[in-house]
């Protein structure tokens, strides 16, 4: 449960998910930190969203055991995953673009465009950490549109 509710932080009472995209800023942030040349930052924080979605399935699952119910609020793992890859593109950006991609994260998770609704009924861990990856996904699209438009 610890994985699942990234260290606890799920049970906030008001808008886990919310907390959870923001630890997937300030992961992201963290990362962007290392001696790395920006073309690397891309690889790095989404090689750790990879990492983080293949931990996160099994610790998804277990939590829907725990907790007897599908896709239980407390599990806020997905939202640090998917948060990281809407900023995968940009993970050294300044704080405007940063907010940009944690509210257009927060929307696309929250309406579920295709596939995200479809994934989202995926059997365990699946469902609960593919939604939001594609979520993520549409983020860093609506973001590169935005970027191609302010050029």
């Amino acid at each position: 449960m610890w994985v699942a509710t990234c260290g606890g932080l799920g049970y906030i009472p008001i808008a886990p998910g919310s907390v959870g995209a923001l630890v997937g800023v300030g992961l992201t942030v963290a990362l962007a930190r290392l001696p790395a040349p920006d073309p690397w930052m891309s690889v790095i924080v989404g090689a750790a969203a990879l990492l983080i979605l293949a931990i996160g399935v099994p610790a998804a699952t277990a939590a829907e055991g725990y907790f007897g119910r599908k896709d239980p609020g407390h599990v806020i793992i997905d939202e640090v995953m998917g948060q990281m890859v809407a900023l995968v593109a940009s993970p050294r950006a300044g704080w405007k673009w940063l907010l940009g991609a944690y509210l257009l994260f927060r929307v696309f998770d929250v309406i579920k465009p295709f596939p995200a609704r479809r994934l989202e009924r995926l059997r365990g861990g699946w469902g609960i950490m593919l939604d939001d990856f594609v979520a993520g996904l549409w983020a860093l699209a609506a973001l590169g549109v935005l970027r191609y438009g302010l050029k």
